[in-house]
């Protein structure tokens, strides 16, 4: 156990949304909510695993919607108690601990947030190692732990709890009524016992999102190139510098869609690099190459600070620097390509790991 204060928000955040790849929330807006109610209540508990009691209750807490619906409607942090204070009454026993469902800028900072104004502890692990825009597309979903009950809570003080037949059902529902409560909810979701928490997680990852965080404000202190200290820690591959020259984005069905045009400086130039999201970026090719795809992160940063840019940050004339990143192997099983692999988000390419792609230039 050790205690999260300011400066670690602020490294976690940088680092959550290089992982979130695009999506996940804004960090302005993720970190000033976390800070703020740490500010107000003190330092938060960050524990392993291994402390948790196997039998304990644990609620993931997190945000549902489109990233750009956040520029017009900032969540209070109130959102999120009340959905969590709704689900444990809906479930009648006293929760240990939350965690994160993902990576984000905002869905990573929830959690320290909701921890810090309810006492509890915030564990260091979440359901995906970077963000993926639906529900089901969780290590949870893939070992058969249910989504629901799960509690949806807006602004206005509604609040819905979902039983659902399975967890795609989850998704398409909750989806539909996140878009009838404004476009982005609150949520408290994915309820396990500890020991299940223990097997479907993706551990550590808040003490991994730390440790970019910092290393990319210490390389900019030392006069470092943060790309440089990012790729080392990551474990990540530099796939294209550029300039971006076109974006085009739109919110529907509850997603920020798009693609971005990126057109190449230094040794890309005369070659463009083409990015596809649905609030994350989901796949990276050129026009003779696929450079990085989904389940693999990729991440768009500042070419100058080594910064994230997310999907709705991303504006014409932005020189960045375009990254990917081995995922978790929990996502490279059947399963995990089933669930977040190209195919089912309709793009005509075939998995293959970024190391693969980065060695051979794949078609």
């Amino acid at each position: 156990m050790r205690l999260i204060g300011k400066q670690e928000i602020e490294d976690i955040a940088v680092g959550a949304a290089l992982l979130g790849t695009g999506g996940g929330g804004d960090p302005y807006i993720g970190k000033l909510m976390a800070l703020q109610a740490i500010e107000e209540y003190g330092p938060v508990k960050l524990i392993s695993v291994d402390e948790v009691p196997d039998d304990a209750l644990i609620v993931p807490s997190a945000m549902m919607g489109a990233p750009t619906v956040m520029i017009e409607k900032v969540p209070s942090g109130e959102e999120a108690i009340g959905a969590f204070e709704a689900l444990k009454n809906y479930l009648g026993k006293e929760i240990f601990a939350t965690m994160p469902i993902e990576a984000g800028g905002v869905n990573s900072m929830i959690p320290f947030a909701l921890a810090a104004r309810l006492g509890l502890p915030v564990i260091d692990a979440d359901g995906m190692g970077r963000a993926f825009p639906e529900l089901q597309m969780v290590t949870f979903y893939l070992d058969g732990i249910s989504a629901t009950p799960m509690v949806l809570a807006d602004e206005k003080g509604n609040n819905t709890v979902l039983n659902t037949i399975n967890n795609v059902w989850a998704e398409r529902i909750a989806r539909s009524a996140t878009v009838e409560m404004g476009g982005s909810v609150m949520l408290s979701i994915y309820p396990m016992q500890g020991k299940t928490v223990k097997q479907a997680s993706i551990l550590n990852i808040l003490t991994l999102e730390e440790e970019i965080g910092r290393r990319i404000r210490e390389a900019k202190q030392a006069n470092k190139n943060p790309i440089e200290e990012i790729l080392d820690v990551t474990k990540g591959y530099n796939l294209f510098t550029g300039k971006v020259m076109d974006i085009n984005r739109k919110t529907e069905s509850g997603f920020a869609r798009g693609t971005a045009t990126i057109h190449g400086l230094d040794e890309n130039k005369d070659n463009e690099l083409y990015l596809q999201f649905q609030n994350e970026h989901l796949l990276a090719r050129t026009k003779d190459h696929v450079k990085c795809v989904t389940p693999d992160l990729i991440a768009v940063l500042d070419a100058e600070t080594g910064i994230p840019i997310t999907t709705e940050g991303l504006r014409y004339g932005a020189r960045c620097v375009v990254i990917g990143m081995p995922c978790d192997p929990k996502w490279r099983t059947p399963k995990g390509i089933e669930t977040t692999g190209p195919g089912y988000f309709g793009y005509d390419v075939e998995y293959t790991p970024i190391e693969e792609l980065v060695e051979g230039g794949v078609k």
